[in-house]
């Protein structure tokens, strides 16, 4: 696997690709099953939107960041080590990871409430970026991508932050928040994919499976680019 210098996407998707592996070990079975490498059930409903009813598989990936790493490196390693640690040779996987990064740091599940209220004050009455990795498996190859969408939130209120972690949905989402839920409440405005928000950008699986020679079921309803 490597990676080589890819397409320039229209700014509001910021959409790299690496140049997929250019063989696959020869006997190799290649499977139409689709393995989705995460327990997030938000990207297992986006996929089904879309037509696949992926066999779920979560790996057992450590997501710290190493130090210095720079957000768009991390989800792209770690998305990658996901798909490794579960997909094996000759099947077809997928597994992303997102970040939410504010002043260059990236924010990941807070899983506290104090962690996610002082995320949230810290996103109120900004813009921040989502970045989204995917990588994805077929026929001997993986490639591998990023995407980026910049969301605005209106200011928050203390007492509002505090109802909205009281209610538990931010602790298991980057950035503490859900757009698909009660914390699309927060947001004023989307630059890009929102899919991508939500966990996983499938206009963008799509053509890195299609770069790979893969055909999904059918094309999703909505837009993801």
């Amino acid at each position: 696997f490597f990676r080589t210098a890819g397409w320039t996407i229209p700014r509001t998707r910021r959409l790299r690709w690496p140049r997929p592996r250019p063989w696959s070990r020869e006997g190799e079975q290649v499977s139409g099953h689709l393995v989705l490498a995460s327990g997030s059930p938000r990207r297992l409903t986006l996929l089904r939107s879309a037509g696949f009813e992926p066999e779920v598989r979560v790996p057992p990936v450590d997501e710290t960041p190493l130090a210095g790493e720079d957000p768009s490196a991390m989800v792209q390693r770690l998305a990658l080590a996901k798909l490794h640690s579960v997909v094996v040779a000759g099947e077809t996987g997928l597994a992303a990871d997102t970040a939410v990064v504010v002043d260059g740091e990236g924010l990941g599940k807070p899983l506290v409430p104090d962690r996610a209220q002082q995320m949230l004050r810290l996103l109120s009455g900004r813009t921040h970026e989502v970045v989204g990795g995917i990588a994805v498996r077929h026929g001997g190859r993986d490639a591998v991508g990023v995407v980026t969408t910049r969301v605005s939130f209106r200011e928050l209120s203390d007492d509002e932050i505090r109802v909205y972690v009281a209610s538990g949905e931010p602790l298991d989402k980057a950035g503490g928040y859900a757009i698909q839920g009660g914390g699309g409440r927060l947001v004023t405005e989307v630059d890009g994919c929102r899919d991508n928000v939500i966990g996983l950008s499938l206009g963008a699986a799509l053509e890195l499976f299609s770069i790979l020679g893969f055909q999904p079921p059918s094309r999703p309803g909505g837009s993801s680019l």
